[in-house]
């Protein structure tokens, strides 16, 4: 299984980026997939979670409100929007595949992909 996450960059705050996340290997229409960030010297932390079976929802605090996850099961590929940017999103960002256990922890997860740095100027 491979996951390749996209669509990071240098963004004002304020400002908007799409990540994008294609799965190989795997369909992720089958799957609940999660987005997670690492900022420098942090653990990684839970943004987004996206659920196989209903396409429910679920968010950090931090972030309810302005990102949005999506996914397209044509495209295999999974969607993170990020609006309203804030210089305390700037992170490592990566996608990943929910195995079992509580969907906030990482240690849900079993396949992730290399991640997408962002980084949110103020």
């Amino acid at each position: 299984v491979q996951l390749q996450a996209s669509g990071g960059g240098l963004v004002q705050a304020g400002g908007s980026l799409r990540l994008s996340c294609v799965a190989s290997g795997r369909t992720v229409s089958r799957y609940s997939m999660g987005w997670f960030r690492q900022a420098p010297g942090k653990e990684r932390e839970f943004v987004a979670q996206i659920r196989w079976s209903d396409d429910s929802t679920y968010y950090a605090d931090s972030v309810k409100g302005r990102f949005t996850v999506s996914r397209d099961n044509a495209k295999n590929t999974v969607y993170l929007q990020m609006n309203t940017l804030k210089p305390e999103d700037t992170a490592v960002y990566y996608c990943a595949i929910h195995a079992s256990g509580t969907y906030y922890l990482p240690a849900a997860y079993r396949y992730w992909g290399q991640g997408t740095q962002v980084t949110v100027s103020s």
